[in-house]
């Protein structure tokens, strides 16, 4: 399939050029806005397609009439062309919910939607219309792509949001709509209306809520938070993607002691922490129990002794790991344990711990093996 894209360099066009370049069955033709410019140039790009994916539009300006021109004027154009090229490849249009609202861009893409139907039935030629929800995503344009897009950018640069209309509103993930638009060309699925399913339906408000949570977490505190379901998860993908450059690289906050050194990796609100330990030769490490936490310890780096018994027992569980050969041991909960290092050089092992629950009763009672 040579597939073209017009508006290439846009939100959804980059996303979808990207993503066809995964897929063996797909020969990209490129396209460039200068395109619209000249005839020739023009008519190049469509001879080529066997499937045109028409995103090119204007959706924000301040005055609504050259919205309104502009859009329609590139659907013109375009057709000028498939009918100079005598062309008949399967078209397929981003229109927009926004066809329902009385507005200058709604009405210029439901109008673009039918010239295109037009062309179709005139010429033979296969066309498919989407009707696509408010889309959202990471790389979005701040103030011209989504009200997502703006308020993770302003968030992230220490700007404050601001809501216009508290509303509910149907929201696609980018993925979801280019793959989808990939299934329609894949499976040569014509239809004048499509209506592209939302991946999730949400209020302004709770959508900025949660955005102020993850840079609570996230970019104060270095705290994974918790995705409770997969918009959230396209949520949070999106907020990261507005961090400016100069965010990473991070320091990690590093204890160090005569035993040698402990830093936390990463914490994930409710998912458990990652850390690592430093423990310099014949140091011994913990002699304390759990009665909630579940817990995993690593060797990496030298050789280590791990010992564990039940609270209440006298039998001792003994453990030799060496980084050589990485290895782990978990620790039961009501078992004291300690781990010592028993090489000639640095030991170096990690951690993993987890609750899976918030709790303010305490977990971890010292004791010796």
């Amino acid at each position: 399939m040579k597939i073209g894209i017009t508006g290439q360099s846009g939100f959804i066009g980059t996303h979808l050029y990207n993503y066809l370049g995964l897929h063996d069955d797909v020969e990209r033709v490129s396209f460039k806005d200068e395109y619209f410019q000249g005839d020739e140039s023009l008519d190049n790009f469509v001879s080529q397609c066997n499937v045109i994916v028409h995103l090119a539009a204007l959706n924000r300006h301040n005055d609504a009439q050259v919205i309104y021109d502009t859009n329609i004027g590139l659907v013109k154009q375009l057709i000028a062309s498939l009918e100079r090229t005598n062309s008949i490849p399967h078209v397929l249009i981003s229109s927009s919910t926004q066809e329902d609202r009385d507005n200058p861009y709604g009405k210029s893409k439901k109008e673009g939607r039918k010239l295109l139907i037009d062309w179709s039935k005139k010429s033979a030629g296969k066309f498919t219309g989407l009707v696509i929800p408010n889309v959202f995503g990471p790389f979005g344009n701040p103030y011209f792509n989504s009200f997502i897009a703006t308020f993770s950018h302003r968030i992230t640069h220490h700007e404050k949001p601001e809501i216009q209309i508290d509303a509910e509103i149907d929201l696609i993930y980018v993925q979801d709509l280019i793959k989808f638009i990939y299934q329609v060309i894949s499976e040569k699925t014509y239809s004048d209306e499509i209506r592209v399913s939302h991946t999730a339906t949400a209020k302004v408000s709770d959508v900025l809520a949660k955005l102020n949570q993850y840079n609570d977490l996230y970019v104060k505190l270095g705290t994974i938070p918790i995705h409770d379901n997969y918009f959230e998860l396209c949520l949070f993908n999106t907020f990261r993607s507005y961090l400016p450059a100069s965010y990473f690289p991070r320091l990690f906050k590093s204890n160090i002691d005569e035993r040698g050194s402990f830093v936390e990796i990463v914490k994930s609100k409710g998912r458990g922490q990652f850390s690592f330990s430093t423990t310099k030769p014949r140091i011994t490490r913990g002699n304390h129990f759990h009665i909630r936490k579940v817990e995993r310890f690593a060797v990496i780096q030298g050789k280590a002794l791990i010992q564990l018994r039940r609270i209440g027992t006298s039998e001792v569980l003994e453990y030799e790991l060496n980084g050589e050969n990485p290895s782990y041991v978990d620790m039961p909960v009501w078992y004291t344990h300690n781990i010592t290092n028993t090489g000639n050089n640095e030991l170096v092992t990690l951690f993993w711990i987890n609750e899976f629950f918030d709790s303010k009763d305490p977990d971890t009672y010292y004791e010796e093996v």
